[in-house]
């Protein structure tokens, strides 16, 4: 595969890279317009790409990578889909924005409804943190009540009031992570410790009357994966509805990603609100929340919960998202996906037992996490710093070998449609040499 132009531990350079972060610096904070991508949690400058093709990135330096971040994980078909972008592209020769309704509105808003049992109307949005704190104004606004529960590891976008950790003790006020957040905010929100059923019925019942909503990722994918038992879920959602408080599941991750109606329909679990982003707008900026009718008749302008945006529902980003979840709903491909990642992480767990390397790869769907631990994590604070330095050693040795993960240990890895079993092979072989040099052997 080297007409590709992989890197070798003897090629790899990141010169040209380097010189763009440089003059990037000067413009923007950090150089960057979002923390992780300054490459902080590892090694060097950050890669510059100015290319994608089905399941490949290239850079300014011109050589190849087998990408496993896909924009953390909305190209789930791979970059550059030929129905993505001819749909796109019509759309965009038409106009790009008119902050009016279109077509393309009634197109996706059909497609998603007639195929996701758990929901009933929707609302698009510019992102996935605007899906969220929509959903927690809307869930305020049916209940009348003000707090939110949260879990602590799940991570919801960069909303004021869930941008918060723990403090001591089983379940306490959240305690905010990011300067400019008031801790009147953030004491709106009480954190527990996810998994834990106990937990949660005590802070249900200290609480009781004041709590809105619960949220979750039902499937955590930000802060390592976490996969969760089903029966914990099962109990979230029984214990919420005995309280009266809504449960919104975030699945800007999952949603799409473990299957068409996304863990709410791998789980066969009902929330009263989902949000989404990632896949549904098929790699462009777009997030979404939905619920049942009479949840959501109580959005302006039909109902007191204002919401709104220039750009929401964008033409070009609904039209993207249709080409992609049209491609979703055809017979075998998230099948597919699955049988992919288990084959591909099956090997490399292959070799580590065979080496006695200490690594798992726990797996949802097409998502998998290189974890440096056999020991199954359910909670973030299971995750031990120590296997952050090796990761931080693996991303590097991984990226000479022209293998592409996101910049940190915590963030998830995504295969696409457009990964074959040859690019799974030789990144396989290429990680399996990365982590020789990680163990040492």
């Amino acid at each position: 595969m080297n007409h590709l132009n992989y890197p070798t531990p003897d090629t790899f350079t990141r010169a040209k890279s380097a010189e763009l972060f440089e003059t990037a610096k000067t413009y923007f904070p950090g150089g960057v317009h979002s923390p992780v991508r300054a490459f902080k949690s590892v090694q060097g400058p950050p890669v510059f790409f100015e290319r994608g093709e089905g399941c490949h990135l290239f850079d300014v330096d011109g050589q190849a990578y087998v990408d496993f971040c896909c924009s953390w994980g909305p190209l789930i078909l791979g970059h550059v889909h030929p129905e993505v972008v001819e749909r796109v592209q019509k759309t965009v020769a038409n106009g790009m924005s008119f902050v009016a309704p279109t077509p393309h509105d009634n197109l996706i808003g059909k497609l998603v409804l007639d195929n996701h049992r758990y929901i009933e109307m929707i609302r698009f949005v510019s992102s996935g943190t605007e899906a969220v704190m929509s959903a927690l104004r809307l869930a305020r606004g049916v209940t009348g009540k003000s707090k939110v529960i949260k879990f602590e590891g799940c991570y919801h976008g960069h909303v004021d009031s869930l941008l918060v950790k723990a403090g001591s003790g089983l379940v306490t006020f959240g305690i905010s992570t990011s300067a400019g957040i008031p801790e009147s905010f953030a004491a709106e929100t009480i954190v527990v410790p996810l998994g834990d059923e106990e937990a949660l019925a005590s802070a249900l019942q200290q609480y009781a009357g004041e709590v809105a909503c619960v949220i979750i990722e039902p499937i955590p994918a930000n802060n390592g994966l976490l996969i969760q038992q089903q029966e914990f879920l099962q109990y979230l959602r029984k214990v919420t509805r005995d309280h009266g408080v809504l449960l919104i599941f975030d699945e800007v991750i999952s949603g799409f990603r473990v299957g068409f109606e996304g863990a709410a329909g791998l789980y066969g679990i009902q929330p009263d609100i989902i949000t989404f982003g990632k896949i549904i707008g098929g790699g462009m900026p777009v997030g979404a929340y939905a619920a049942s009718r009479e949840i959501m008749e109580q959005v302006a302008p039909v109902g007191p919960v204002y919401q709104a945006g220039t750009l929401s529902a964008n033409p070009v980003a609904m039209a993207a998202g249709f080409a992609t979840l049209t491609e979703l709903l055809k017979p075998g491909i998230y099948q597919e996906l699955e049988a992919k990642t288990t084959r591909f992480t099956a090997r490399l767990q292959a070799y580590c037992d065979q080496k006695g390397y200490d690594m798992s790869f726990p797996q949802a769907g097409s998502i998998f996490w290189p974890t440096f631990t056999r020991e199954t994590i359910r909670k973030s604070s299971d995750i031990d710093d120590a296997g952050m330095r090796l990761f931080k050693v693996m991303h590097l040795e991984c990226l000479k070998r022209g293998v592409y993960f996101g910049p940190s240990g915590y963030e998830v890895g995504f295969i696409s449609s457009a990964h074959t079993e040859n690019d799974l092979d030789f990144a396989a072989s290429q990680i399996e040499a990365s982590l020789d040099v990680v163990f040492g052997k």
